[in-house]
């Protein structure tokens, strides 16, 4: 009997590149190692200011926050990935909003493909602009009306839940997205997709050496 798929919580900022360049091979990975992606999307603004500090507000604290740095960076990964890669920085968009519609879509259990159209608009096109009409498209890609989505978005619950998404994603140790949590263990970045890796694997090996012999 195959062991039961390993659950992943995916912590996620729809503005984040490398929430998208990370998302781009959670298939792969639930392929190679009979796992299963929860995607929780927050406004990652809130969670990574939550401690009182901001690395993106004023001069960059390091090179590694550096805006030219952090798009030949994401360039690259985008190239070794061999995905689609559109620097987002002077978009107007509000990230805010887009991350309660992502939310509002995981009401109706879609936050994944409405999130992923959402990652092709902001980091795969030209579009000057992210806003509701983008969520509009969205939503009727998957059958929603445009007029019911945009007052699940509102809806008072829907903030609710992700404010409360918000404090779970502290509580864990989620200090920046994207974060990756396997019961206990936490992962952060898009470049500790080979850590994630490995921990699965010893995972499945662990569960492997503990089943009963046919």
């Amino acid at each position: 009997m195959n062991p039961p798929a390993i659950e992943i919580d995916f912590y996620y900022g729809i503005g984040s590149r490398y929430s998208y360049l990370a998302s781009t091979q959670l298939d792969g990975i639930a392929r190679s190692y009979a796992c299963r992606f929860r995607w929780l999307p927050l406004f990652s603004g809130r969670l990574i200011a939550a401690d009182g500090t901001d690395p993106f507000a004023g001069a960059p604290v390091s090179g590694q926050y550096d805006w030219a740095y952090r798009q030949r960076d994401a360039e690259a990964w985008a190239s070794f990935y061999g995905v689609p890669f559109h620097e987002a920085r002077g978009r107007r968009m509000d990230a805010e909003r887009l991350a309660l519609a992502c939310v509002a879509a995981g009401r109706l259990g879609l936050a994944e493909p409405f999130s992923r159209r959402l990652f092709a608009a902001i980091f795969a096109s030209d579009r000057t602009v992210i806003g509701q009409d983008a969520c509009d498209e969205a939503a009727r890609d998957l059958g929603i009306d445009a007029a019911r989505f945009r007052a699940l978005t509102d809806e008072p619950a829907t903030a609710a839940l992700h404010d409360a998404r918000l404090a779970e994603a502290r509580a864990r140790g989620a200090f920046g997205v994207p974060t990756f949590c396997v019961g206990d263990a936490v992962f952060w970045g898009n470049d500790r997709l080979p850590l994630l890796r490995h921990h699965l694997w010893r995972l499945r090996a662990e569960a492997a050496a503990v089943s009963p012999a046919r």
